[in-house]
């Protein structure tokens, strides 16, 4: 594939960098001056100099509509043929582009009260996924939890559409518009109001071909970081003996004759310490120590501080090897300043004979069995200290736990270049789609 899009001088990012093993490439372009009217940032080359956009609403080009709930009969589900697809909330990937199935079907006499849509309407979650769009390619009724818009205009280009209801900037007139002053919700006169300004059809067909390459692009990067992390779990389950065995099925030659692995728990493996709990007074803005608690792991950028001078064992540094009991569990290695670690951080030292990597790759191996365990998959997961140092394993000899670590450090560090480089491609569509619509306050203004 060879998709040549427009650029821009001022174009947020380093769009000649982004890809370089990509065969996606964006010239670089000078602009002639835009004619009066309502335009993007930036147009294709056969388009520069035509006409101005046309301005509407989204109900203007549409019908936007809500869900609603099958008629509850004793046995509304089915599985028969005739039954129609039943599309909730949790049906659909909140990374997916297309519906293409459902988990469910409802007897036909139970949808007095439901919607049935139809393949190429669009579905929008008045809650979850919140504004995100999805086309649909099947034959549907939904829940109320979802608004369809559906009788699209013949002016107004399907994909096209999906795009501009994407676009960053529609995305922040529904956070702005939303309802509801805790658990913010869309409803369908919100998204009958979204301003949308949209061009003749061929250079809305255009746009939305160069957005579809970029989301094939996109696919085909995720499949990559999906097959690399399947690998690597399928790997482990090699490298590491399964319950009941003392042996892995898949060693490296060297170790080959060299024997059993050492059974012990995971306490003797290494020394857990625990973390200190905080009264909200002693959590200070600014102070000498941050205060690292679970969610600093990863979204939450709010940082407390202390003042306190503590035990050593309280304080994580540089390198060290923790374990997050509480929201979301698994070892984490941290990379930071010197810090006091919350109450629901467990901080991990391993004992002479044990190589740090490899045990963080044993506890993450092991977290899995315990939560498969302990929830089947379901519920929620809950671990004590004394449950996690008493939770038995096994180890080889230091020298092979190096080799295994080294292996498996390799395996990271590809995926995490493929990790970047699906994330480069996400920014540059972002970046892309605020140059090729135009925003609801231009459109307004």
């Amino acid at each position: 594939m060879n998709t040549t899009v427009p650029n821009s001088e001022n174009s947020e990012g380093s769009s000649e960098k982004w890809n370089q093993d990509s065969s996606f490439s964006l010239p670089n372009s000078h602009f002639s001056p835009h004619p009066p009217g309502l335009v993007p940032k930036v147009r294709f080359p056969e388009f520069r100099g035509a006409a101005g956009w046309e301005n509407a609403i989204l109900g203007d080009l549409s019908e936007v509509v809500r869900g609603g709930s099958p008629r509850p009969i004793d046995g509304f589900l089915t599985t028969s043929a005739n039954g129609l697809n039943w599309l909730k909330i949790g049906d659909v990937d909140k990374e997916a582009k297309y519906v293409t199935h459902t988990a469910e079907k409802v007897r036909p006499e139970a949808l007095s009260k439901t919607r049935v849509v139809n393949p190429g309407d669009l579905i929008l979650s008045n809650s979850m996924s919140f504004g995100r769009p999805f086309i649909l390619q099947i034959k549907t009724c939904i829940h109320d939890g979802w608004i369809a818009i559906t009788d699209i205009a013949k002016k107004a280009d399907r994909d096209f559409l999906y795009y501009s209801i994407s676009a960053p900037s529609s995305q922040s007139y529904f956070v702005d518009n939303a309802a509801g002053s805790g658990v913010q919700n869309l409803n369908a006169d919100i998204i009958k109001a979204l301003p949308v300004c949209f061009p003749p059809p061929a250079e809305q067909q255009k746009i939305a071909e160069c957005l579809s390459s970029v989301d094939e692009l996109l696919a085909a990067q995720a499949r990559k970081v999906d097959a690399l992390k399947t690998y690597k779990k399928g790997l482990m389950q090699q490298l590491f003996p399964r319950e009941g065995e003392t042996q892995p099925r898949l060693r490296f030659p060297e170790f080959q004759k060299a024997g059993e692995w050492s059974k012990m728990t995971l306490g003797q493996a290494a020394a857990f310490y625990n973390g200190r709990a905080y009264k909200q007074e002693e959590l200070l803005e600014s102070g000498k120590y941050p205060v690292l608690r679970v969610g600093n792991f990863f979204t939450n950028n709010i940082w407390y501080h202390s003042d306190l001078e503590l035990d050593e064992t309280k304080y994580c540094e540089n390198g060290d090897l923790l374990y997050a009991w509480s929201a979301s569990f698994g070892p984490r290695v941290w990379h930071g300043e010197k810090s006091i670690y919350h109450y629901h951080i467990w901080k991990v030292v391993e004992q002479r004979g044990i190589d740090k990597q490899f045990l963080f790759i044993t506890l993450e191996n092991e977290t899995e069995n315990m939560k498969a365990k302990t929830t089947n998959g379901l519920g929620i997961m809950h671990i004590t200290k004394g449950a996690i140092e008493s939770w038995e394993t096994s180890f080889p000899t230091i020298t092979e736990q190096e080799k295994i670590a080294d292996c498996l450090r390799r395996l990271d560090y590809a995926i995490t270049g493929e990790i970047k480089k699906l994330d480069v491609l996400k920014i540059h569509k972002k970046s892309l789609m605020q140059q090729l619509f135009l925003s609801p306050d231009a459109i307004q203004s």
